[in-house]
């Protein structure tokens, strides 16, 4: 599977936000279908005792049609989510975006409302300082 341009940045970006990286990339199977979500990782969260769990998956909306890559985005991450709460319910799954793409693209009221309608979890991050800007 080819990796996201920004991958490592995403990486990169969640240590720096002291995430342990479990998998890279996280493989799931559920009955006959493989998946493979970018990256997973764990927060030990002093407060509480228990750990936080993520899965991410990074994508760069670098070709001509940010409406195309919204679609593939979205229906991959309907579909790992799916198969995330049959296997590990409790890890939450999020979307990485760059922060031009988010201040711009995501505040479209149709994006906007997709974004909402689909419950979809974003992480933005910002290329250049390769660290994590907003959880959403």
């Amino acid at each position: 599977m080819a990796r996201d341009r920004f991958h490592n940045v995403v990486r990169t970006a969640l240590e720096k936000d002291n995430w342990e990286i479990t998998a890279d990339p996280y493989e799931i199977s559920i009955d006959d279908v493989d998946f493979e979500i970018d990256l997973a990782a764990e927060q030990l969260l002093a407060a509480e005792r228990e750990n936080q769990k993520v899965a991410v998956e990074v994508k760069s909306f670098i070709t001509s049609s940010h409406v195309s890559g919204f679609h593939t985005a979205l229906g991959q991450f309907l579909n790992y989510r799916d198969a995330l709460s049959r296997i590990e319910p409790e890890r939450q799954l999020y979307l990485a975006v760059r922060e031009p793409i988010f201040e711009s693209f995501f505040q479209r009221r149709f994006i906007l409302a997709a974004v909402q309608r689909y419950q979809l979890r974003l992480l933005v991050y910002d290329v250049e300082q390769e660290v994590i800007v907003q959880w959403l």
